[in-house]
């Protein structure tokens, strides 16, 4: 797989991008270290929960509400640290066409703290096959998704992150504009992927 970087990347602050599949966590780390958030269940997968639980993955039980407490105060001391934190704010992985509404609860700690907030997003292509088939989603066996995507020839990564940082007041303006941001990098990245 190849990576194609757009943009300054963030030395701090909070980074909020699209989620397409497990590779997305492998390409941000090369592209922008971070500390990532990411659902509960990674921690338990073969290979890819040793390596999040390693790089210090911040763990969210998505179907409890103290657990977004937790998470919450976690993000705050790793962005007190000036450490990138990544969030997916979808809160799911998706097929490509569209972004999904972001979730705003977990931008607090950065509101809370005035930090910057980088919007980017997240695009792959691959010879003779359609972004698709390279996302993983929905309930798509995870096994048989990776096999196949490790027989793939030509896997470019594209990872843009937007040119200005902004520091919001309030979470549910900063959801929608961040989503509108990412939105349009993605629009953009599939009008250069057809041209």
């Amino acid at each position: 797989m190849r990576l194609e970087c757009r943009g300054s990347r963030p030395a701090q602050g909070l980074v909020c991008s699209n989620h397409l599949t497990y590779l997305d966590i492998l390409v941000y780390a090369a592209a922008a270290p971070c500390v990532f958030v990411s659902k509960r269940e990674v921690s338990r997968w073969p290979t890819f929960g040793f390596f999040a639980r390693c790089g210090g993955t911040i763990f969210v039980d998505r179907q409890n509400r103290i657990s977004a407490e937790k998470v919450a105060q976690q993000i705050a001391a790793v962005l007190e640290k000036g450490v990138p934190v990544l969030l997916f704010p979808e809160g799911t992985s998706t097929d490509g066409r569209t972004v999904l509404r972001f979730h705003p609860t977990l931008l607090e700690p950065a509101i809370q703290q005035s930090a910057e907030i980088v919007p980017a997003a997240i695009g792959y292509r691959a010879r003779d096959v359609a972004e698709r088939e390279l996302c993983w989603f929905a309930d798509a066996p995870f096994l048989p998704h990776l096999l196949r995507t490790m027989t793939y020839k030509g896997i470019v990564a594209a990872v843009e992150f937007y040119p200005g940082r902004s520091a919001y007041t309030d979470r549910k303006t900063a959801a929608l504009e961040l989503h509108d941001k990412v939105a349009a990098m993605r629009t953009r990245m599939a009008r250069e992927t057809t041209a």
